[in-house]
């Protein structure tokens, strides 16, 4: 029997939190496609979804190369088809203020949050603009709305993320891609993860109630798309 033809949604950063929830979240109705740097947990992310009778591909990637991203998408459209959703969740940098922060540090940082996201991007969207369809949803941060003092590799990254997808929004939304930018308030609870300050359950965002607004967001009518939305647990002062 041939498998049956899903839309492709590609999950570019996927761990423990909230990219391993998108990827569960998107196999429910969508082929998936994941891509990290660590194999290892690809592979078992992937085996995760197989086991639940999922579509996944497993595509090793740092989205700081332009050649790795170009090569993880050739084989994904390869693979399993043209990608309808891009959920762009990779994001690091190395935290301190001004006067700390390397020149080096600044720019892989800005890298893995913008343009990595750019690169992704530009890997997709003529497909899209071609079909007449398409979401591109991006991970933000608060930092990306108000950076901290320690900060400054960081903010300015998240900055220029959110500044990419108000422009996309712009150009793409009147050609029938939903571009939408997710501020992401708050603590995830990430499995396993060891924290200085200990908090309980209710002064952070579980990863799966984050995935069912980002399905949502790909799932709106056009009549009624959102740009940027905020999510924080109900505890989050702001």
């Amino acid at each position: 029997m041939a498998t049956e033809k899903l839309p492709v949604a590609a999950v570019v950063g996927v761990g423990p939190g909230l990219g391993a929830a998108l990827a569960h979240r998107f196999a429910a109705d969508h082929a998936v496609a994941i891509l990290a740097r660590r194999a290892d947990y690809l592979r078992r992310l992937g085996d995760e979804i197989r086991a639940k009778h999922g579509q996944v591909l497993e595509a090793q990637t740092d989205v700081c190369d332009a050649q790795q991203i170009a090569a993880a998408f050739s084989t994904i459209e390869s693979r399993l088809g043209p990608v309808e959703v891009l959920l762009y969740n990779a994001g690091s940098g190395t935290w301190g203020g001004v006067m700390e922060i390397t020149p080096e540090q600044f720019e892989t940082t800005w890298r893995t949050n913008a343009m990595g996201a750019f690169l992704c991007v530009k890997q997709v969207v003529d497909g899209m603009v071609k079909r007449g369809h398409g979401t591109i949803i991006f991970t933000g941060a608060t930092a990306g709305m108000k950076a901290g003092p320690r900060s400054a590799a960081f903010g300015p990254a998240k900055f220029a993320l959110r500044g990419l997808a108000q422009s996309m929004a712009r150009d793409l939304g009147p050609r029938g891609i939903h571009c939408a930018w997710v501020n992401i308030d708050g603590v995830i609870d990430i499995p396993g993860r060891q924290r200085p300050t200990p908090l309980d359950a209710d002064h952070m965002l579980r990863p799966a109630a984050i995935a069912e607004t980002y399905w949502h967001l790909a799932h709106q009518d056009r009549s009624a798309w959102t740009m940027e939305l905020e999510v924080r647990p109900f505890t989050e002062k702001f």
